[in-house]
């Protein structure tokens, strides 16, 4: 018996429904994968230096925030535990992006409020100002660093779910060791070399202008415009809140790595080995190494009593 006209047209009007669907879908996707060169969103990876497999992937905008809270830290002569904690919180909070909005007038990074006295919008919308009022209330928590991290941050935010910082621990832990240097050649990004897809040029001035917002004036990072590159010497005698001067070097290597697509950087390189742009993977592999070269400026034979991070932006 033959199906009644009225529901031969629904059924019709579906499948015709169900394929424009199918066609928008695929539509948007060509769409996007048109916009962004058919690449994903640059990514990053932090790996464990223990030798026990532990990894935590994370996104570029997410990278370049946990790199200003780590250095704002160490900056501030801030232990490691304290970075940790902090990252910890961020992740929690907000995701570790500088959020515009959350509960009541919370904003950015720690979720902090203008009516609790944290500081105005504005302010606290400042990745660098947000971590310093992070850590200047956690400095005064007595023997914060022995407390359980779940602890030491629910007494600087005072949030309403303080067992939910404990989950981020593991990977806020990597990330603290990494970005504080203590662990070498242990974070790469994907990157996104200048140029190539249609991005402006690098910035020696911009890269500089970023790590002293971030580390302040002392780390006296000096610019050339025409090789597109900032270096910084790291002297025997700089140390960095956790250690000696190859661990300040690492923290300052890795930092340039975490900005990699945001200043368009092309190439880092530190005690003889060098990150380039594009090099995904793990961070061992990253990581290369090569041949050893004397400060700028010196003979063959000269003294490596200052070594340097070099960083190459794209052009």
């Amino acid at each position: 018996m033959p199906e009644p006209p009225t529901l031969v047209r629904r059924g019709r009007l579906l499948r015709i429904g169900a394929a424009a669907v199918v066609l928008l879908a695929v539509a948007t996707y060509v769409a996007v994968q048109y916009a962004t060169g058919g690449r994903a969103k640059p990514r990053c990876v932090v790996a464990s230096a223990n030798g026990d497999g532990a990894s935590y992937e994370f996104t570029a905008e997410q990278a370049v925030n946990a790199a200003t809270i780590s250095a704002v830290g160490t900056s501030r002569g801030m232990p490691e535990r304290a970075v940790t904690i902090a990252l910890a919180t961020a992740l929690q909070e907000s995701g570790l992006r500088n959020i515009h909005h959350g509960d009541r007038d919370s904003l950015g990074l720690f979720q902090q409020r203008p009516s609790e006295g944290w500081g105005s919008e504005r302010q606290i919308m400042d990745p660098v100002y947000a971590a310093e009022r992070f850590y200047a209330h956690l400095a005064k928590i007595p023997g914060y660093s022995r407390l359980p991290l779940t602890v030491a941050a629910q007494r600087v935010q005072r949030s309403g779910y303080p067992q939910a910082y404990a989950k981020h621990e593991p990977d806020a832990t990597l990330l603290a060791a990494s970005l504080t240097g203590r662990a070498a050649a242990s974070l790469t990004c994907d990157g996104r070399p200048a140029g190539g897809d249609g991005t402006r040029a690098g910035d020696p001035a911009r890269v500089k202008s970023a790590l002293v917002r971030d580390f302040g004036k002392d780390v006296a990072p000096a610019a050339d415009r025409a090789r597109r590159s900032v270096r910084i010497p790291v002297p025997a005698t700089v140390e960095s809140a956790q250690g000696g001067e190859r661990q300040r070097g690492w923290e300052l290597a890795q930092w340039a790595v975490s900005n990699a697509s945001a200043l368009h950087i092309e190439r880092v390189s530190y005690a003889g080995r060098e990150w380039t742009a594009g090099n995904a993977g793990d961070a061992a592999d990253a990581w290369r190494k090569v041949s050893a070269k004397s400060p700028s400026g010196a003979g063959p034979g000269a003294s490596r009593s200052v070594e340097e991070v070099r960083i190459v932006t794209g052009q």
